[in-house]
């Protein structure tokens, strides 16, 4: 069965001053890779998320991790699968069941890394829709693609940031 196309895109490029091995190493931590989700930020409203993996701690194919927390008194959720793993230079990752989120509903996010002269070149992408109703749908309208923009940033920024403390990074 395949998946119903998802109708919105984000995606952050950065040049990493490191080889494709050591940085999928580094994002192939889950806990490192969305460790912006568990900081209180003007982007989760100041809310922070908590991630659990399962015993493959997200690295494997068809390894589970959930983001579970709260943001202005609601309970948020999310479950994902890794359904990619290609080391060193592919792995992504989709929602699992209905995603309880304010301002994306089911998305699939991964990244891709490139050899490059200097490095690497990191593509951190997310595919994503909407929440399925009610007023995260419209504030989905309002938020999501700015919230989704952050999300892929936020990823290559730190992974850029990880080995190169004074680099430019990019387009993140």
């Amino acid at each position: 069965m395949t998946a119903p196309p998802l109708r919105f895109h984000e995606e952050a490029t950065v040049q990493v001053a490191a080889s494709p091995e050591a940085v999928f190493r580094l994002l192939d931590d889950h806990q490192r890779l969305a460790a912006h989700m568990e900081k209180p930020s003007l982007m989760m409203a100041g809310a922070t998320m908590h991630i659990d993996t399962d015993a493959r701690k997200g690295q494997a194919l068809g390894s589970v991790i959930t983001l579970t927390g709260r943001v202005l008194g609601l309970h948020l959720s999310v479950t994902e699968q890794v359904n990619e793993y290609a080391p060193p230079l592919r792995k992504a990752w989709e929602t699992t069941g209905t995603p309880q989120l304010l301002v994306i509903g089911p998305y699939r996010m991964g990244f891709v890394l490139t050899p490059h002269e200097t490095g690497s070149q990191l593509r951190v992408w997310i595919d994503y829709d909407a929440p399925a109703g009610g007023w995260s749908r419209w504030l989905s309208r309002l938020l999501g693609r700015s919230y989704a923009r952050w999300c892929v940033q936020r990823m290559a920024a730190d992974a850029a940031q990880a080995f190169c403390g004074d680099c430019t990074h990019g387009n993140a």
